[in-house]
């Protein structure tokens, strides 16, 4: 089969297309033939191998797993002698290991049906932004109707569904994003929007999401309400060795304010899943795609996550 591989860890250019073996489920997984993969921060970290200590778990001088990617939409081809809820020719959406490829195992407890209505390509832009983005604010910020809500970073992947799910639980949201997105977040359900070209961040609000990783802890704590909760999303602006210092930081002074400070590592649940599925399908979220490459043209999705500012989420089609 075609994959993407990278053999060392480095910028786009690393990306190689080859016919490697096609990979066989274990037990409590599923083969699936891939029709579309997310390119999203995950992937960047994993073909760059930072921050560092990220190598820790995917490997020290080289990657273990040489093909890149996590988010996944496609057909169960087969199913391991463990599963039993999902059979060949069912179409699935959810995080597996190296979608960057023709065919790609994932877990079965990390799939779930493709909501109906929806491409491939829109499916794949869901996993991973739309599970972290409804963690974010279901588990950690805790978000209750009425109240203010502050997405920082609200025009990307993770942003474009944090606005649409806190505008869905009755908050009041206000985005921050470049010029270029600001009528993309307007239209997802923000009341205000601050393009952060011309306007520092001001107001006070229940919570804040910082997708964006670029602020001092002291601004975003100024934003914050007394009892306000500040969720920290991602890795992005954390150092290039360890990459959670803003993160470790908050959650050391935590304990002793009143502001709940911190951040978290999403996972990928069959519920969570189900919950996003059920949303789209009753017209309350919908996926936001910036642009769709092919498989061979992985290289340059890439380059254009970390150059291009993309609104949405980019995808990879396998035809």
């Amino acid at each position: 089969m075609q994959a993407i591989v990278h053999d060392t860890y480095g910028h786009a250019d690393v990306l190689r297309s080859r016919d490697i073996d096609r990979p066989v489920p274990r037990d409590n997984e599923v083969l699936v033939r891939v029709r579309a993969a997310g390119v999203g921060p995950d992937v960047w970290h994993m073909v760059t191998g930072t921050p560092y200590a990220i190598r820790l778990g995917i490997g020290l001088r080289a990657p273990r797993n040489p093909v890149p990617g996590w988010d996944v939409a496609g057909v169960v081809e087969s199913a391991g002698s463990g599963v039993t809820d999902l059979k060949p020719g069912d179409e699935v959406f959810g995080t597996c290991r190296g979608s960057f490829a023709e065919y790609a195992c994932a877990r079965a407890d990390r799939l779930a049906p493709k909501p109906a209505g929806l491409t491939f390509e829109q499916a794949a832009a869901l996993p991973v932004s739309g599970v972290t983005a409804l963690q974010a604010l279901r588990d950690k910020a805790r978000l209750r109707e009425g109240q203010k809500v502050l997405v920082i970073g609200a025009s990307g992947g993770v942003g474009t569904f944090a606005v649409q799910l806190a505008a869905g639980l009755g908050a009041e949201v206000t985005g921050v994003c470049g010029p270029t997105g600001s009528d993309l977040v307007r239209s997802l359900g923000a009341a205000e929007v601050i393009d952060y070209t011309r306007h520092e961040i001001s107001g006070r609000y229940d919570a804040v999401l910082d997708i964006a990783g670029s602020r001092p802890l002291a601004l975003l704590r100024g934003v914050l309400t007394p009892g306000g909760t500040l969720v920290i999303v991602g890795g992005e602006g954390g150092g290039q060795w360890l990459g959670m210092g803003r993160q470790i930081r908050a959650h050391l002074i935590s304990p002793f304010l009143r502001q709940r400070l911190g951040t978290f590592v999403a996972v990928t649940r069959r519920n969570d899943l189900l919950a996003l599925k059920d949303r789209i399908e009753k017209g309350a979220l919908a996926p936001v795609v910036d642009r769709a490459y092919t498989l061979s043209e992985a290289a340059a999705a890439l380059d254009h996550l970390t150059r291009g500012h993309p609104r949405g989420k980019i995808v990879l089609t396998v035809p």
